[in-house]
């Protein structure tokens, strides 16, 4: 493998000392898990406006392909409820055919992303963002499933929240009490249920199955798959993979919302590969997981399938169930396989009130709602974040508000690390402060008139240089010689770069001179490529505070 593609899969090291023992835990783990995956793959495509078939289609090729060429031991691949909301939408607004494409858009962007290797990134996605947006796809997977948990009568799913309010609102007086009985007795058994039954025997399963056996056998005259989607809802077989129609005018439309997909993707498929390793005492290959998933996303929609990643509770319910290695979530793709073509004809007595108490459950789940507690506790400009990324995810588009989500923790980020810097002149300094060291602060403190130094503390941005022109006109006085002594200046980028440059400028205009005293080596560096020290003179870079006086004596001494 060429070190150039960072792939390598976790697979190929597994199956190198793989043993009996091994495939018997992961034979077990893996039929567990893909039984489990069945419902909520059905429940997710239904969700999402599409059919429980593309959800089922999604877990088997994606939950292969992940599993084949991912960068972890034990994850479990497939449909989640975090693309929804970005599903429904795209959609609705450019057909299934865009939709499809849009999901290949992604898989090459995620290809893309792992190849570049930057799969170490994603953790640097701000936690107000990312708990905001997950926080709003919980309130989005909720409104989408009270039409079927109240079985109401109502044309269509509307893509826009405030639109989906309305209608269900305006649909409440046909609720179906059947449906409402059955989808609210499904969600308390699933919140009752044991957990230690749970650890063996999913509650998702057992409501599923019961509420298939009273609508099979006692005819509850509630709507199902097979009223709903035909009674081939589910074909028993595998579609052949074919590309999509579409129209090559609106392909830049879908670059936005492809970008989501690829990015809610990076985030869910490294957290699950995160939860995962803490669980098994493992470590991921994040580059390599990310290559996996784009090739899933892409090998899903040419099935006709949706968007795909890492899924947690599948892939928790793998390890307790005895999983050792990725085989375990070929296994299970293998078993949703089997189910299609043996069990897909009695999928149609599925009662969709049941599936809806599934995902009512995943979105009370997901949402975290404890952050809301916690806001007054947090900095004002985290909750600002957080809440206008939730907003936005509820009242408009899950891409718009990762985008303005994402710009205002930069911001707010590049704002304190500007705070976080400090210029003081040499009166206000202390022994104590870094290694300034009592003979240099004596020395700094007994230079000529006209010299004046500045201590510099932080990172050098942008709002740097202003802070420079308020350190002068606070001290009232014009020097003729500057000493910035910059020693505990640990970075400097392109912006803090040109300030500097343009400070500099302004005093050279005015007949003064700027020196620099002990820069730090990164500043050094980015000073040295950016050809800034060239410009101001070697001579005018100085090791200490002694050099610094020297060459100011003999500029003082020009004068």
């Amino acid at each position: 493998m060429s070190q150039s593609i960072p792939l390598r899969p976790r697979l190929f090291q597994a199956l190198k000392n793989y043993s009996v023992q091994d495939f018997t835990a992961d034979l077990g783990a893996g039929a567990t898990v893909g039984i489990v995956a069945l419902s909520l793959a059905m429940a997710l495509g239904i969700a999402s406006n599409s059919t429980p078939a593309a959800g089922i289609y999604t877990a088997i090729v994606a939950g292969f392909l992940i599993s084949a060429l991912g960068g972890s031991k034990v994850q479990i691949g497939g449909p989640t409820a975090a693309f929804i909301p970005v599903v429904v939408s795209v959609g609705a607004v450019y057909g299934p055919a865009n939709l499809i494409l849009c999901t290949i858009l992604a898989g090459l962007m995620l290809i893309a992303m792992g190849a570049a290797r930057l799969g170490t990134m994603i953790k640097f996605i701000p936690f107000p963002v990312t708990a905001g947006f997950t926080a709003g796809i919980a309130i989005v997977i909720f409104s989408t499933q009270v039409k079927d948990f109240l079985g109401l009568t109502m044309t269509g799913n509307p893509g826009e929240f405030i639109d989906r309010l309305e209608l269900l609102w305006q649909s409440l007086p046909t609720i179906s009490w059947k449906s409402f009985a059955l989808a609210a007795l499904s969600l308390a058994l699933i919140k009752l249920w044991p957990a230690r039954l749970g650890r063996r025997v999913p509650a998702s399963i057992v409501v599923v199955i019961a509420g298939t056996l009273a609508v099979a056998l006692f005819g509850l005259g509630v709507e199902t798959i097979g009223s709903r989607y035909g009674v081939t809802a589910i074909p028993q077989s595998l579609p052949l993979p074919h590309w999509p129609d579409f129209k090559f005018d609106e392909l830049g439309n879908l670059i936005r919302p492809a970008f989501t997909i690829a990015l809610l993707c990076a985030i869910e498929s490294l957290l699950c590969a995160v939860v995962a390793d803490g669980m098994i005492g493992d470590r991921h290959d994040s580059n390599t997981e990310l290559m996996a998933e784009g090739v899933a996303n892409v090998g899903s929609a040419l099935f006709g399938g949706l968007p795909a990643t890492g899924a947690i509770a599948r892939t928790a319910t793998n390890i307790r169930s005895g999983a050792r290695t990725p085989v375990a979530g070929i296994v299970h793709a293998f078993t949703l396989l089997g189910v299609i073509l043996v069990a897909a004809p009695l999928a149609r007595f599925i009662p969709l009130a049941t599936l809806s108490a599934v995902l009512v459950n995943v979105a009370l789940n997901m949402g975290e709602w404890h952050n809301f507690r916690r806001l007054r506790r947090w900095p004002r400009s985290d909750t600002l974040v957080f809440l206008a990324t939730f907003a936005l995810t509820v009242l408009f588009d899950i891409t718009i508000a990762v985008e303005v989500g994402m710009v205002m923790a930069a911001f707010l980020f590049i704002r304190r690390i500007a705070e976080t810097t400090h210029i003081k002149g040499v009166e206000e300094a202390t022994y104590d402060e870094g290694p300034i060291g009592e003979a240099d602060t004596k020395a700094a403190r007994s230079l000529p008139k006209g010299v004046i130094m500045f201590n510099l503390f932080g990172a050098f941005l942008f709002g740097t240089a202003d802070k420079l022109e308020t350190a002068l006109q606070r001290g009232q006085q014009e020097p003729d010689v500057l000493i910035l002594r910059m020693r505990q200046v640990l970075a400097i980028d392109a912006t803090g770069l040109q300030a500097l440059e343009d400070f500099a400028r302004r005093l050279r205009s005015r007949g003064k001179h700027l020196l620099l005293c002990g820069p730090h080596s990164q500043p050094l560096l980015a000073m040295h490529q950016h050809g800034f020290i060239e410009w101001l003179g070697e001579e005018n870079v100085c090791a200490d505070v002694d050099a610094c006086r020297e060459r100011a004596d003999e500029l003082m001494a020009k004068k």
